[in-house]
């Protein structure tokens, strides 16, 4: 099993450690972890120049940071997006790299292999939030095409991981056995379901119709996807 996890932050936080607990459960099953921390290995601000949606994402001024992570998550079963809460929403810098993936969203050019993976995101709150985090990161996965993602957002009452209390790290780590357990279960071993194949279906449609973008046409037209064939 390939994991990638990308971290929405550098310090070593309650978030951090919590992806650390499952990384540890899904270890049991040897896998092969690549992990990306932001803002270290994050790209330059999206400028808006539309290059990667008309041109193609090698045309995106920082294509050479870009590029290399995509390949690694096009090739791994997992994906794990990880962030705290940040006045009730994802880190800057991680949605710094989220904005260079808007040409694999599914209006525009999904890549097939996405269409086969199981996705996890994490994120801890000291208060509330973790769940509107959490519920934004599901949704970039959803648009790429990943047709199974879990869930797991805590508010843990505490400013750092080492003052959370005991008791809620035992609870925690319950929760996180269970949850990696039923990943390990499931991985390479998911399919669309009904609400990626509509939403692929309405795509379709769209691209069918597309005459403002050949770039993205010329991709669905090439992968035979504008007649009947399916990315799964």
């Amino acid at each position: 099993m390939k994991i990638v996890v990308l971290h929405g932050q550098m310090h070593k936080g309650s978030t951090y450690n919590i992806t650390k607990l499952f990384l540890d459960k899904l270890s049991d099953k040897d896998p092969e972890i690549t992990e990306f921390f932001m803002p270290k290995h994050a790209p330059g601000f999206c400028i808006g120049c539309f290059n990667c949606f008309t041109k193609g994402e090698d045309k995106c001024p920082h294509a050479d940071v870009v590029q290399p992570i995509v390949k690694i998550m096009e090739e791994a079963d997992l994906i794990i997006l990880e962030s705290p809460c940040y006045v009730f929403g994802i880190s800057g810098q991680l949605k710094t790299f989220l904005d260079h993936m808007g040409y694999r969203w599914m209006p525009h050019r999904p890549h097939e292999k996405m269409f086969s993976k199981i996705g996890l995101v994490i994120s801890t709150a000291a208060g509330a939030g973790a769940k509107k985090v959490t519920k934004e990161l599901k949704r970039n996965l959803f648009y790429w095409g990943v047709p199974k993602a879990y869930s797991y957002a805590k508010h843990v009452g505490a400013l750092n991981w080492e003052t959370v209390k005991p008791e809620k790290k035992k609870q925690i780590e319950n929760e996180v056995a269970k949850l990696a357990e039923k990943i390990s279960r499931e991985v390479c071993n998911v399919k669309p379901g009904i609400k990626t194949k509509a939403m692929f279906k309405i795509m379709k449609m769209n691209q069918s119709s597309n005459d403002w973008n050949m770039t993205d046409k010329e991709y669905w037209i090439k992968k035979g996807w504008l007649n009947g064939k399916n990315p799964w």
